[in-house]
């Protein structure tokens, strides 16, 4: 139960509401009682009175969040919904690492290091949708809680910013600057492409999965925005400034609305839509069967096609109900527009066609009608695709254009999960108040990312590489394990966070609030999949760490790594010792099962974490008693030791996993044999905290380390032949197609012909599938017992995937299929 501020609609000062009632959405209004239409809502446009409530929450801890420290504002006005934006810098938590001096025999016993939690200021984007009946009150509350903004314009785009200009000017005391709305919609739609994987999809009706999200092209030029508001707006965009309207029509979303007014006697759009999906078209529509009987074959029409919209309605002696009327309306629109935009799409070569607008709005049925006339006239060759977020697109490019000066497109952005709402359900019988009582706010938070996110070089087809191994909107029993998996370790999640702090009194608190905000994310995704985008094992792992990071908890597992690591340093050198004394062959294979038994200490896997914390004196060769025998389950070993006989590889790339056991004593082994046999290494390892992975910072003082104690280690830091790269994340899995600039920079100078990717999050989660143009090695073990039986396996089985680019020398490799 969240506390919230009762904000009546007349603007009035705001009061206390106790205790209002959070709805199961995370997003909604509360309703509160009614209150008489202001003349000043009346004069500036407001809808009748009767439709809908008077009042509404706005819960401060959610809606215009970060409102103290605005700092920009842009806005977009359509007929009926307002979108805002407005940029704030955020305060928060992050973990830092600190080397301690050992130079000193006083330090001698000191820790290796310390992570320590300090206060970072960073940029983050709002963008919130709402009914434009609540813009007096929504701009009330932000004029009352408009702290420090030195912001003296507003950007505005939409047909209603004439409309409402003067009681923006008037309540926030901003000059309303209009911006073009085609050139800030195109401006958004490029913003969004770039910036938020899964954001386009194809609506397939009768898939197992209705939304099938597409990967970001690094390209995404050229393509076909077709924007459907009251009319229809075609405009060809090649390049960021570049593009042209190349046509439209007058029969567009406002034909639908009027037209069906007029049919049904039905005021409200959405209501109109909402007889539509209960109509039958068939009712009213002349189909070619009932011209000729049947389908035409010679020109290839099946008989159920629509040959005359409202065809039968001139000669059939009946009424006619509103939802079939309704339905052949909406048909009619939907496959004229389709089909505009196949000629167009056709004329200009393009095979991208993106749909937004009003008249969209993340409607099942619209999407489907013109997805299927799309299909149909272009016979597949043409995607009709939308939008996750088509309805921000015009406030996102007024912003833009007014954030010019802060050069925000020379920065990556990702979105914050943890203050986003979700796209809603398909089914608009699917918990109906829920979705009735989401579209009155929506929202969409966007970070600021400290560095630039671009594609890994070596990704052979970066168009078509996917980092997710299964998608789990689209494997259903799956998606029950893996949503049950991650709420079952949501006690051990908080346990930790609050010993991370042992400090703060107040953690405890938070961590609750923590609890309380994931397992409403994973409730949300338990009935809409589709919610952010492709449901994957890396996206929930990746909304935890959101809602970690919400409530100050940016490294949870920092207590368990520092001990882990001072612990495994002790025993590097007899590790090393034993490796020596080994012939060159057996050296190999013991190097091999050193790296799979480090990647067991993994406290993302609930059957390790249990036995670590049972039994604390668990260690390495205990590990390693617990990997299966060969052969294994995915096995290409031979051909691995085979290439090790040949010439050294120029260098190699090696994506680092789990803190402690992992990286000191199974990886940096391996790392000091290839630099040994004269192949460059570059670690790279997150840039950012995730469960017990090792951080860039941490890895930097334990690499100082290992060299004091190993030349081999030493000289290849003294000869620059060994890198320390951030990965750009701070995730547990690993997306190839959003890495730091700079290692990206590093691999194509140092002519990088090897990649190492370990881990069960990196190598089996994500990137299994990944193809490379350079020689691979993918290996983990199977920590998870439901996984490793539904892949043929058993607990602690192992994937050791060597693999050869096509046109290269190459052995049979082993295929896994999930």
């Amino acid at each position: 139960m969240l506390t919230a501020l009762s904000v009546p609609l007349d603007g009035s000062s705001l009061s206390r509401c106790v205790e209002a009632d959070w709805m199961s959405s995370g997003m909604c209004a509360h309703y509160a009682r009614s209150v008489e239409t202001s003349p000043t809502m009346a004069e500036c446009g407001r809808v009748d009175s009767h439709t809908m409530d008077k009042s509404i929450t706005l819960p401060p801890d959610e809606i215009f969040r970060n409102l103290e420290n605005a700092k920009r504002f842009a806005i977009d006005i359509g007929g009926s919904l307002t979108k805002l934006a407005y940029y704030s810098t955020v305060k928060h938590k992050v973990a830092k690492v600190r080397s301690f001096d050992h130079s000193t025999k006083e330090a001698a016993s000191d820790k290796l290091y310390e992570i320590s939690v300090q206060e970072e200021v960073t940029a983050r984007l709002h963008f919130i949708k709402f009914e434009n009946a609540y813009i007096e009150t929504c701009l009330d509350f932000i004029k009352d809680h408009l702290v420090n903004t030195e912001t003296k314009v507003i950007k505005a785009t939409g047909g209603g910013a004439h409309k409402f200009k003067v009681l923006i000017e008037r309540k926030l005391g901003l000059k309303v600057d209009k911006e073009d709305e085609m050139s800030c919609l195109i401006k958004g739609c490029n913003f969004v492409l770039k910036n938020i994987p899964h954001e386009a999809f194809v609506y397939a009706k009768h898939a197992d999965s209705e939304f099938r999200f597409q990967t970001t092209d690094p390209d995404i030029f050229p393509y076909l925005l077709v924007n459907i508001g009251s009319g229809v707006s075609i405009a060809k965009v090649e390049s960021e400034d570049k593009f042209e309207r190349i046509g439209g029509s007058s029969i567009g979303g406002g034909t639908f609305w009027g037209l069906g007014a007029l049919l049904t006697k039905t005021k409200r759009f959405d209501e109109l839509l909402q007889l539509a999906s209960k109509g039958q078209h068939s009712s009213v529509d002349m189909l070619v069967k009932d011209i000729y009987g049947g389908s035409y074959g010679y020109l290839g029409l099946t008989g159920d096609l629509i040959a005359s919209s409202f065809g039968k309605s001139a000669t059939a002696d009946k009424e006619f109900s509103k939802e079939d009327m309704a339905k052949s309306l909406l048909h009619m629109i939907s496959n004229d527009i389709g089909q505009l935009a196949c000629l167009y799409a056709r004329l200009h070569n393009l095979s991208r066609v993106y749909f937004g607008g009003f008249f969209i709005r993340g409607h099942p049925l619209t999407m489907h009608t013109i997805t299927y006339s799309i299909n149909f006239f272009t016979k597949g060759e043409v995607q009709a695709l939308f939008l996750r977020h088509e309805g921000y697109l015009g406030a996102i490019g007024a912003f833009l254009k007014g954030a010019e000066e802060d050069n925000p497109n020379q920065y990556s952005w990702g979105e914050n999960y943890a203050g986003s709402s979700g796209l809603m359900s398909v089914s608009p019988d699917m918990y109906p108040m829920q979705r009735a009582r989401s579209g009155t706010f929506d929202m969409l938070e966007m970070d600021r990312l400290d560095r630039q996110l671009v594609n890994l070089p070596l990704l052979q087809e970066p168009s078509s590489y996917i980092p997710d191994t299964v998608d789990l909107t689209e494997d259903a029993p799956a998606r029950e394990y893996w949503l049950f998996c991650f709420e079952d370790a949501l006690d051990g999640v908080v346990k930790r966070a609050v010993a991370s702090q042992p400090d703060m009194p107040e953690a405890a608190v938070r961590a609750e609030k923590f609890r309380q905000k994931y397992r409403h994310k994973l409730q949300t995704l338990r009935y809409q999949p589709f919610a952010y985008g492709s449901l994957t094992v890396r996206s929930l792992l990746d909304t935890r760490e959101h809602c970690l990071n919400e409530f100050n908890f940016p490294d949870p597992y920092s207590k368990i790594k520092e001990r882990e690591n001072d612990v495994a340093l002790k025993y590097y050198q007899k590790v090393v010792k034993s490796l020596e004394e080994l012939s060159w062959e057996d050296r190999q294979f013991a190097l091999v099962r050193g790296v799979l038994a480090g990647n067991v200490f993994d406290w993302g896997a609930k059957a390790v974490s249990d036995v670590l914390e049972s039994d604390p004196e668990f260690g390495f060769e205990q590990a390693k008693r617990q990997l299966e025998e060969r052969p294994w389950l995915v096995d290409s070993y031979d051909q691995w030791l085979e290439r090790l006989k040949g010439p050294p590889h120029k260098c190699a790339l090696l994506f680092v996993d789990n803190s402690g056991v992992d990286i000191i004593l199974g990886v940096m082994p391996l790392v000091r044999e290839l630099l040994s046999r004269g192949t460059e290494v570059v670690l790279a390892s997150n840039s950012g905290p995730a469960l017990n992975d090792v951080t860039n910072g941490e890895l930097q003082i334990l690499t100082e380390r290992i060299a004091a104690m190993d030349p081999v280690i030493q000289s290849g830091l003294r000869d620059d032949r060994l890198t320390l790269v951030q990965n750009g994340s701070s995730s547990p899995c690993l997306d190839l197609s959003r890495l730091d600039k700079a290692l990206a920079m590093v691999v194509r100078e140092r002519k990088t012909d090897l990649v190492i990717i370990e881990g069960m999050g990196r190598a089996i989660h994500t990137n299994y599938f990944a193809t490379l143009s350079c020689e691979s090695l993918k290996l983990a073990v199977i920590k998870n017992s439901w996984l490793a039986d539904r892949l043929g396996g058993k607990l602690f089985s192992v994937v050791f995937k060597y693999e050869v680019p096509a046109g290269k020398p190459s052995q049979e490799a082993a295929v896994l299929t999930p």
